[in-house]
């Protein structure tokens, strides 16, 4: 284990890689800062806060109508990262890129927009019984608005979707299913692909949480023959504010535009409006410019390192930090599936989770406590919340030791 890791540090050269990252070389509460809450968000390269800087310093200027130099640099490096993402998760076609402000927002266009044209009395959405809440709720919402049902997938103990009861919930009525790739907190890893084949065999048209999965995962949208996927800049290495909502190009030419403005119409008359070809007539207004052309850079700086790599050695860092946790009197895990991204879930008995997160932070650990949104999933396994810890590339063996270290003293203080 030691060489394979040390082979894999020296193939990534984690202190080259820890330097592009300015925000992780300082003190927190007078310790070195060590960040285990990359599921939450992820930290940002020094190649995506200058192309911020450059945009502001050097292209400022509206894009897409503009004719002069700024408008023109501009519209060629947004529409540059539209390429990129086409490429980064195997998209078809680059009209199928639609810029959001991030996950939430992409599902929510689809409930109202697909969701509002297709859903119809007595028609069933199935979401899982891991789901953020930011892809349930928009689902109770317009099942509520459509007089439509949410039925739930079940899980396992382990955290794993049970694949024979999803089987059993398709039917006729089944009209969208809406699953999570990687949950966010258990860190489970769905096989996106089988449900949606068996979702296709009924008929249903399928949306994917790409949330956590993205950073971490090869995404294939095409290969699964996905209608829908999303995902957040901000958890790729990249901005806030900023993410893309991928939606086959023959459903996204029959939904309706999900708001109404500049940018997404053909012509706009007093008596009505036409609205303009895909990917623009989802774009209504203004962009965020700026975040669009970073996450270009922050989606060229994962493929530079490589998702081979960066999954190999994050799972060394999984099974470094079970093996370290294991050991600890009164730990319980929570989600054990075979297949997980890079998240550890668990609590201890008679010690509340927040009690733990701000003596750690106290030691300049930052790690999440709480239901992490999904209230439900919480509500399964009969706790409030969970202690997440949640690893990237640029995250190391020795900073696992010193959250050992500092849990185990936490803990005393405690008990």
């Amino acid at each position: 284990m030691g060489t394979t890791t040390q082979a894999l540090e020296h193939n990534l050269d984690l202190a080259a890689i820890r330097r592009q990252f300015p925000i992780l070389n300082q003190q927190v509460n007078d310790k070195p800062l060590v960040y285990f809450d990359n599921a939450a968000t992820t930290q940002k390269p020094l190649v995506v806060i200058d192309a911020l800087k450059n945009y502001y310093q050097k292209d400022n200027a509206n894009i897409h109508r503009g004719i002069h130099t700024l408008a023109e640099r501009a519209t060629a490096d947004f529409e540059k990262t539209r390429d990129t993402v086409k490429e980064f998760i195997g998209a078809a076609h680059r009209e199928e890129i639609i810029f959001t402000k991030g996950t939430t927002e992409g599902i929510n266009l689809v409930a109202q927009t697909w969701g509002r044209a297709n859903l119809q009395e007595g028609d069933e959405i199935l979401v899982s019984g891991m789901e953020h809440h930011s892809n349930m709720v928009p689902w109770q919402m317009i099942a509520q608005e459509k007089k439509a049902k949410v039925r739930i997938i079940p899980i396992n103990d382990a955290g794993e979707l049970l694949m024979d009861e999803y089987e059993k919930l398709l039917n006729s009525r089944t009209k969208l299913v809406a699953v999570v790739h990687a949950s966010n907190a258990l860190g489970s890893i769905n096989p996106v692909k089988q449900i949606v084949q068996q979702a296709h065999r009924h008929g249903a048209v399928v949306l994917i949480d790409g949330a956590q999965s993205t950073s971490h995962l090869d995404i294939a949208v095409s290969d699964w023959n996905a209608d829908f996927f999303v995902f957040s800049g901000h958890k790729v290495y990249g901005p806030t504010g900023v993410g893309v909502l991928y939606g086959k190009r023959e459903l996204l030419e029959s939904m309706p535009p999900y708001q109404g403005g500049g940018e997404m119409i053909g012509e706009v008359r007093y008596d009505g409006f036409t609205w303009n070809e895909l990917p623009y007539k989802f774009e209504a207004g203004t962009p965020n410019i700026a975040d669009v052309i970073a996450l270009k850079a922050a989606l060229d700086f994962i493929s530079i390192l490589g998702k081979h790599n960066i999954r190999t050695y994050e799972n060394t860092l999984l099974q470094y930090a079970y093996t370290k946790l294991e050991p600890l009197e009164g730990i319980r895990f929570i989600g054990t599936a075979k297949e997980k991204v890079s998240i550890l879930s668990f609590v201890f008995n008679d010690i509340h989770h927040q009690d733990l997160g701000i003596i750690l932070d106290k030691e300049g650990i930052a790690i999440r406590t709480g239901h992490h949104c999904t209230q439900p999933l919480m509500q399964h396994y009969n706790i409030p919340g969970t202690i997440r810890a949640s690893f990237s590339f640029y995250n190391t063996k020795l900073e696992i030791d010193v959250f050992i270290s500092a849990l185990e003293k936490a803990i005393k203080m405690l008990s």
